[in-house]
């Protein structure tokens, strides 16, 4: 595997005199390259050279081997395709790709995903989607558990089951579920909406079902027709009940600071 010669610098940070490697086959707009030999520092470097210094718009990644942390933080539009599967905190604080992954993913992908698209066709570990702001996430399989945890936008949308506290402490935005759902549904949620379609083993505090209006039936059927998805018969909705929207009274400490 390519390595550079500082493995970790004072600050810990991997490879730090790391360049691209300019190893991808460029034809007009579109290019691809093999990660088979890289670093994920290097996946990431060349990713960078060929969207920002290229001017290239598509980009193919063959065989990322799993690795965690690839395609991280881009800030473009741009169309990526990722052949394979990744690891841990793939595809995080982006704001504008639209990104395809034919394999699977590991936990926390798309974490604080601004805007784009990120379309996984397998499973994808815990904490998918976690603190997502924006755009839409879409997993064609199952996920783990605190899926959408802190959620603050966007739309997520599971073909499959889902796993326990999916939605804890839900602030805004939505999930679309066509499987069952663990314990825990939207457990400590602020606002936002989840469909369901299949069973769900139980609610969390402060969640409750919902009235599912015809605003929601048009929200789902323009989802599950734009990424050509199968679409269960019949959701139910979930929502807050804020009970717990406890703001009436000041803690002591903040009583201090406004009298």
């Amino acid at each position: 595997m390519t390595t550079s010669t500082r493995a970790v610098d004072h600050r810990g940070l991997a490879e730090p005199d790391a360049e691209a490697p300019c190893t991808a086959t460029i034809t007009g707009h579109s290019a691809e390259f093999d990660a088979a030999e890289l670093t994920p520092r290097l996946i990431n470097l060349e990713l960078r050279r060929l969207l920002y210094t290229e001017g290239i718009t598509e980009v193919t990644v063959r065989n990322p081997g799993a690795r965690h942390s690839v395609a991280v933080g881009l800030l473009t539009r741009c169309r990526i395709t990722i052949d394979g599967s990744l690891g841990y905190f793939g595809v995080g604080l982006i704001d504008g790709p639209e990104i395809h992954i034919t394999g699977r993913v590991g936990w926390s992908v798309a974490e604080n995903m601004m805007s784009g698209v990120v379309v996984i066709d397998k499973n994808a570990g815990s904490l998918t989607g976690a603190a997502l702001r924006g755009g839409d996430l879409v997993v064609r399989g199952h996920v783990g558990a605190r899926t959408g945890i802190d959620q603050k936008g966007g739309t997520i949308i599971v073909g499959g089951n889902a796993g326990s506290m999916t939605g804890f402490m839900m602030q805004r935005g939505r999930q679309i579920i066509c499987g069952d759902v663990g314990p825990g549904l939207g457990d400590s949620m602020y606002d936002g909406a989840i469909y369901v379609a299949g069973k769900v083993a139980s609610l969390g505090v402060d969640c409750v079902e919902a009235e599912f209006t015809p605003e929601d039936q048009e929200l789902v059927d323009r989802k599950f027709g734009i990424y050509r998805m199968d679409r269960p018969e019949k959701f139910r909705k979930f929502v807050c009940g804020r009970m717990l929207w406890n703001y009436d009274n000041l803690e002591p400490s903040e009583r201090k600071l406004v009298l």
